[in-house]
């Protein structure tokens, strides 16, 4: 498999997560909800990287994040997205080619610093996330070309890259580009809030373009505009696409059709880190479907 034929080629927010153990305390006088995802300023990144305590610094980014296990899985694996030539840019480049993901676009220097994610873990397990955006929101419709897409089997799209300004062009650009080149083309959800910004367009891709759509229950239910799980699964069965969908404690489901294969959760004793979970969870389902891996 030469370097532009990749098993998966991933589009997305390029960001820095800045992981650190904290107490609910500091959730309290940021007002952030637990499990929350808020956008901040770099002033504000600033300040609160100011009030974290001792953090771990690596690659992140939901789609990057599967990437980066897709290719320690052993898959050959590519990503495109926009960091900065700074501290944190060469960080996030640096955690993704030694993993042997391989960056299609390198780091720039531009007026914008290199996005991070704040990502704050309480004792309870659960990971709420202050997010700078940055470098990563100049991804442009120029970034998409013939030779980044290349030939990959499966173009994974992250939903938060419709939230920047050529976004949207860039992905249908891409999407139109990866089709020619046989691929099958993936969306991941991202998160509901950003399913209902951006319903009309993830909804024309579920019904158009994409060939699998991967979420969780509550992002489902956004796509679907339902509040019933059922009706998911039953809207999910008259589509033709292949919906993966996970359920924290319940598992997961994955539904092509009249085709319905539910994995449940192995038990653990106590949860202590979600984050990164779910990314993880699509990297091992997109190893195994390239690997000709039955549902």
């Amino acid at each position: 498999m030469s370097k532009s034929n990749v098993a998966l080629l991933g589009i997305s927010n390029a960001i820095v997560d800045v992981l650190c153990h904290v107490q609910p305390q500091l959730l309290e006088s940021l007002g952030a909800p637990p499990g929350s995802m808020t956008l901040i300023d770099q002033q504000q990144a600033e300040a609160i990287y100011a009030q974290m305590g001792p953090a771990t610094e690596s690659a992140g980014g939901s789609v990057a994040n599967s990437v980066a296990c897709f290719a320690s899985l052993g898959g050959a694996a590519a990503y495109i997205g926009r960091v900065a030539d700074d501290q944190l840019g060469n960080i996030f480049e640096h955690d993704m080619s030694s993993l042997g993901a391989e960056m299609r676009l390198p780091p720039e220097t531009r007026a914008a610093p290199t996005a991070r994610c704040h990502v704050l873990i309480t004792d309870d397990g659960e990971r709420t996330m202050q997010t700078f955006l940055g470098a990563c929101v100049e991804i442009a419709v120029s970034d998409i070309t013939p030779k980044t897409i290349g030939e990959p089997a499966v173009l994974l799209l992250e939903g938060y890259v419709w939230d920047t300004p050529e976004g949207p062009a860039a992905m249908d650009k891409a999407t139109e580009l990866a089709k020619q080149a046989g691929a099958k083309i993936a969306l991941s959800l991202s998160d509901s809030f950003c399913v209902e910004r951006h319903s009309e367009a993830f909804r024309a891709l579920a019904n158009g373009d994409a060939d699998i759509i991967i979420g969780n229950e509550a992002e489902a239910k956004a796509l679907f505009g339902t509040s019933s799980f059922d009706e998911v699964v039953r809207l999910a069965q008259a589509n033709s696409r292949l919906f993966v969908i996970t359920r924290s404690e319940k598992g997961s489901v994955a539904i092509h059709g009249d085709v319905r294969v539910d994995c449940p959760a192995d038990d653990i004793e106590k949860l202590v880190d979600s984050s990164g979970a779910g990314d993880a969870y699509v990297a091992g389902f997109l190893f195994g479907l390239t690997q000709q891996q039955s549902l």
